[in-house]
């Protein structure tokens, strides 16, 4: 039966790497990820009813464990069914944030249920509980931030107090390790639980919405270590396997999304970008944006041959994707081609637009990355900026003074003509002034961004 086990588990092992594989193009991300599903099913299935114990003894309490499992499978099931795709962040964090819970979890039953505190298992424990522990209360922070019930904090003394705590963390575990008694005696155990799970708010608290992609990577990243080590403690192949996968993919999109702003890890953690106030092009009181209708619109796309979509959050909350995929079909009857570039910190997570589309059914091949896009937008006629902001800030090539400075943007102000669809003139998440409003080539679309595509779609059919 231990065979059985150990091949149930290589397999499992195997559908991760290849599910992983396979998420690297959007066209077998779907299959990957119900590949890598079905080896999580069979190293539970085989868990439960091939594990033994070093006396020989099965799992026990499995009616208590099947029961907790078919009640967590319908929450989670019916959870994911009802989420909208502008919730689809939150609750990424939400479900990232019970994978740390149940990290810190382990760690705390392993301890008091292990016959022998050496030197080595005491390391393991306390990283699984510290980084699980920041990871759950970090990843609920993220949800709060998401979802608009927690605000940002921000100030100067921020990263003093977060080094503080974070070196006291430290201090108190290394001084726990040297005397492992203080862990039965006082607590201290509890006490580093405790801590933890303060500095995992505090970490996320000052950090603005415009660096969400990158927290929800890098927190991501914090709970697939914790599983990893989860897995040291239980002497678990595959759950070492998946906690490696989850952390280093977690880690490498964290370093994309960071390149993606032009920024570093340390500068997004202690830099508050996205909320406080920054650097600003411009206020534009004395710039005047120039306005187009919806007809006039119209006539400049049916007459084009490129047209450049580049959505933002914006598309997302106005629920236009679906909009955007006819618009692009009447727009390919009219002959006129059309692409969408994806920006990689578009929206409020790692591929959040590229998800969006797909669930409109927009072709795979219709999506371009940023820099491709840049390679073509001179040959585009007409770039339709659809909620998104600052990642086609001109603010971030030609402003030194600026806080996105140096972050590669898309660069529609370099196309014919640029339409801008917003609800108004705000700014975007990292609160400066966008000129691309007031350029010679740029037209601002107001309205809901739903509405006036599908506007735009009923005059492009009349045409």
């Amino acid at each position: 039966m231990s065979f059985i086990l150990e091949i149930a588990y290589l397999i499992a092992s195997i559908t991760f790497i290849v599910g992983l594989k396979m998420l690297s193009s959007p066209k077998s991300a779907r299959q990957g990820n119900l590949l890598a599903a079905l080896g999580m099913g069979i190293a539970i299935v085989a868990t439960l009813f091939l594990h033994k114990d070093g006396e020989g003894h099965s799992i026990g309490n499995l009616p208590w464990i099947l029961a907790a499992m078919f009640l967590g499978t319908v929450v989670g099931w019916w959870l994911a069914v009802k989420v909208k795709m502008t919730a689809m962040p939150q609750m990424v964090s939400l479900f990232n944030g019970m994978g740390g819970a149940c990290a810190a979890l382990i760690s705390l039953i392993e301890y008091n249920t292990h016959p022998s505190h050496e030197t080595g298992f005491l390391v393991v424990v306390l990283l699984g509980l510290i980084i699980g522990a920041i990871s759950f209360s970090g990843s609920m922070v993220a949800y709060g931030k998401l979802e608009g019930k927690v605000k940002d904090l921000y100030g100067n003394y921020m990263p003093i107090i977060n080094g503080i705590i974070f070196f006291a963390i430290v201090g108190i575990a290394i001084y726990g390790i040297i005397n492992p008694e203080l862990f039965d005696s006082n607590g201290l155990l509890w006490i580093i639980l405790a801590v933890s799970l303060v500095y995992g708010v505090m970490f996320v608290m000052p950090i603005g919405g415009a660096d969400m992609p990158v927290v929800i990577s890098l927190l991501n990243s914090f709970t697939g270590v914790a599983a990893a080590i989860g897995g040291f403690l239980y002497g678990n192949a595959v759950m070492l396997t998946g906690g490696i996968l989850v952390g280093s993919a977690g880690t490498i999109l964290t370093v994309l999304m960071c390149k993606a702003m032009n920024r570093s890890l340390l500068n997004v953690i202690v830099g508050s970008f996205g909320g406080a106030s920054s650097a600003s092009n411009g206020d534009g009181e004395d710039k005047v944006a120039k306005t187009i209708s919806v007809t006039d619109a119209a006539i400049l796309c049916a007459y084009a041959n490129k047209v450049m979509v580049v959505p933002g959050y914006g598309l997302a909350v106005a629920q236009a994707q679906h909009v955007c995929n006819d618009f692009e079909k009447v727009l390919s009857a009219k002959g006129v081609e059309l692409v969408y570039a994806i920006h990689p910190v578009a929206g409020r997570m790692p591929g959040h637009m590229n998800v969006l589309l797909a669930e409109a059914d927009v072709s795979y091949d219709k999506l371009i990355e940023l820099e491709d896009a840049n390679d073509g937008v001179k040959n585009v006629d007409v770039a339709i900026v659809v909620g998104a902001n600052d990642v086609v800030n001109p603010a971030a090539e030609d402003d030194p003074s600026s806080s996105i400075y140096g972050m590669p943007i898309i660069q529609v102000h370099k196309s014919k003509n640029v339409i801008i669809m917003k609800r108004s003139m705000g700014k975007g998440y990292a609160g400066i002034q966008n000129n691309l409003f007031f350029a010679d080539n740029t037209r601002m679309l107001f309205g809901d961004a739903k509405d006036s595509l599908s506007k735009l779609v009923a005059e492009l059919k009349n045409l």
